[in-house]
């Protein structure tokens, strides 16, 4: 016991050393040699032996260790400090400039001992979570020339060094997100990074690292996390000498922008863990983390949706959607989402974004009555949007085509016939508040879908001052945008899309309730998607859909049960054309959404064990629960049958009490907790291809 309280920091004078105590954790830093260095970050020790630690060694002639590494002397790693003063300067070389502690947040000051440059480095942890954030500010402090800034990551992390490190990240492509890699580090630098202006499919910004030891269950893992959903880059150093450090934040190192007299700038969040328990550990840490400290209205359910895209398409209309809406609160959809196909000249991807007002010969009394009529039938409403976005068929570029990104004297490239709006132009990011709060202001719409369906290009702002901010103003507008809707309409929830899962991260998680991770919703495609999404992020963020059999991008059939059962392991959706489904389709689907609804508080909110990971070939095993042990929903899945397969017919369940017994909801048998824990419980999985069990248990004593 170190006898210092979580959530606090502790500063020893005589060594210059800080040290920040999270729940069950440590990490010290020491200011030394004009700048700030790594010592400790691991088990809580106490302030007494961080202080007795040394420095981290050198690397032969390489300065390694720094929490923030600039340019100049001998540091050769990726610098996280890149600037170019107005006489061409680029090293820097910092004094201190004092620090200032409250509560669990602690800033530590630099300044450059000649030009007009101050650093600060801010920490923040909390009693109730291992989680620190970490975020960078500066400030110049001079009233002439700006300084030109190219790189200014949030942080840089130092793990102790071991002769073998194992990188866990996820990786993929539209309809193809959220797929684990795990890989050894080798010497030299790893980058994962987005140049693309959005978080993008291809890497998510997080990554693990562990000594190659880790299990599901056992081992010590290291993990970090970057809160932004613009452009961003993590590089990760090891060298030969076994030294790791990771470096993050937003942008890809270029282009520079301008840093002007008397302003300050400030990064987005770096979070970090470090964690016993394997990577289930780590991912339930950063789960409790997301829902008490990241998500709004975290504590709420999310409704079970219907989407209309995979039944429509573009062809939507008044009449065709009441019908729809009718048959999904007949089986039991709490939210109805219209998807894309109501607005201006919209009958096709070729024309219409940007002209955001209903389709007069679709929605001739505009969207108010099937909105009235979605509520009537006791849904909330939803609607598509895609505000960053517009077709050069569209009244709104015949009017302004200076407001997309574009290069003088270069071609617009289109992707999917569309352009992008400069949101970092205040002009447009007003025009896009204004009609996005008349739209909410005018219809009580519920639910915003907001979709993002291509990357940046030519991405130039002819013009403006400093258009090297375009990056980061679009993301952070972005944001501005997104918050001044909730304000001012209260009731107002978001769901992030981005051709699915390309703007999944920490900063969308902080304005946005509901993620969709892809647009693929083939089951035995989702399992893995699933898993690879729930490292990091929560399942009452994971907008989980089932759709049609065949599915519409896989053309792959599969059983109604098993693809909700799939769909159950988030925030529950359907899709397909529920007017084409049997009647006793409709009613299967009806009682298992019933089902969700009594399970959901506990998959939302509870705590996910991954009992069995997920294989294309065995089942897959999922575990959650309650925080009081009260409740747990297990569910399983077999994709496809191997010839003689062998499945491990009982599968030990986590975090139940053992001194209680429980009972299956549904089939009514009664298990001991101690049985459950040590022997496991008999899946009961049906035979054969696709098969899938939920079960459903509730303690009923306590001995």
């Amino acid at each position: 016991m170190t006898g210092t309280r979580p959530g606090t920091v502790r500063h020893d004078a005589g060594t210059g050393t800080w040290v920040l105590y999270g729940h069950s954790t440590a990490y010290g830093l020491r200011l030394a040699a004009g700048s700030v260095w790594h010592v400790w970050w691991g088990p809580a020790l106490t302030p007494g032996q961080v202080a007795a630690l040394p420095l981290p060694p050198r690397d032969h002639d390489d300065v390694l260790g720094e929490e923030l590494p600039g340019e100049g002397g001998e540091r050769f790693g990726p610098p996280s400090v890149q600037v170019a003063f107005a006489d061409g300067t680029r090293a820097v070389e910092w004094v201190p400039a004092g620090h200032h502690i409250d509560g669990g947040h602690l800033c530590v000051a630099l300044a450059d001992r000649h030009y007009p440059l101050r650093l600060e480095l801010h920490y923040r942890v909390r009693p109730d979570t291992d989680v620190i954030e970490r975020w960078t500010r500066v400030r110049h402090t001079g009233a002439a020339a700006p300084v030109a800034v190219t790189t200014l990551d949030s942080a840089s992390w130092t793990l102790p060094a071991h002769h073998h490190h194992r990188l866990s990240h996820v990786g993929g492509e539209t309809k193809v997100e959220f797929q684990l890699c795990r890989t050894t580090l080798r010497t030299g630098e790893f980058t994962l990074t987005s140049r693309r202006g959005v978080t993008r499919h291809e890497v998510n910004p997080w990554l693990m690292v562990d000594h190659g030891d880790a299990t599901e269950e056992h081992g010590r893992v290291w993990s970090v996390a970057l809160a932004w959903s613009g452009s961003w880059r993590i590089t990760t150093r090891r060298t030969l000498a076994g030294q790791v450090t990771i470096s993050g934040g937003p942008g890809h190192g270029g282009p520079a922008w301008l840093l002007r007299p008397g302003e300050t700038w400030q990064t987005p969040v770096f979070a970090g863990l470090v964690s016993d328990g394997g990577f289930g550990a780590a991912s339930r840490q950063w789960h409790a983390y997301v829902r008490r400290h990241v998500l709004p209205a975290a504590g709420e359910d999310r409704p079970v949706f219907y989407n209309s895209w995979e039944a429509c398409g573009f062809d939507v209309d008044e009449a065709g959607q009441r019908a729809l809406a009718g048959l999904a609160a007949r089986l039991g959809v709490e939210l109805y989402v219209l998807d894309d196909g109501w607005f201006g000249a919209r009958t096709d991807d070729r024309a219409g974004l940007g002209d955001w007002w209903p389709a007069p010969a679709r929605f001739p009394d505009g969207l108010g009555p099937l909105i009235a009529e979605v509520h009537r039938l006791g849904m909330r409403f939803g609607l598509w949007v895609e505000p960053e976005m517009v077709n050069p068929d569209s009244e709104l570029y015949r009017r302004h085509p200076d407001w997309v990104l574009h290069m003088a004297h270069r071609r617009r490239t289109e992707i999917r016939h569309q352009l992008v709006l400069n949101l970092a132009r205040p002009d447009v990011a007003e025009w896009t508040y204004a009609w996005l709060d008349r739209l909410l202001t005018d219809n009580p719409i519920d639910h915003l879908k907001w979709d993002s369906n291509r990357a940046f290009t030519e991405a130039g702002w002819p013009g403006a001052a400093d258009p090297g901010r375009l990056f980061t103003e679009h993301t952070r507008n972005l944001y501005a945008i997104i918050d001044r809707l909730r304000a001012g309409h209260p009731g107002l929830r978001i769901e992030a899309c981005a051709s699915g899962g390309g703007r999944v991260d920490l900063g969308m998680l902080g304005h946005a309730e509901l993620t969709w991770p892809s647009d693929n919703t083939d089951p035995v495609d989702r399992i893995a998607i699933q898993e690879g999404y729930g490292q990091l992020y929560p399942a009452v963020t994971m907008g989980a859909g089932a759709g049609d059999s065949p599915n519409a991008v896989t053309g792959r059939a599969a059983p109604l049960r098993f693809r909700l059962h799939v769909a159950m392991a988030g925030a529950l959706g359907l899709s397909g054309d529920l007017r084409q489904w049997p009647e006793s389709e409709r009613r299967e689907a009806a009682a298992l959404v019933a089902a969700y609804r009594r399970i959901r508080p506990v998959v939302q909110h509870g705590d996910l064990y991954r009992l069995r990971p997920a294989a294309l070939d065995r089942a897959t095993v999922v575990q959650y629960v309650s925080a009081d042990a009260a409740e747990t929903v297990v569910l399983a899945w077999r994709a496809i049958t191997r010839p003689r397969e062998i499945d491990v017919p009982l599968v030990r369940l986590r975090g139940l009490d053992p001194s209680a017994r429980y009972r299956d909801v549904e089939r009514g048998e009664l298990f001991d907790g101690a049985v459950l824990t040590h022997a496991g419980l008999n899946l009961a999985l049906p035979a054969g291809d696709q098969a899938s069990v939920l079960w459903h248990l509730r303690r009923v004593t306590a001995r």
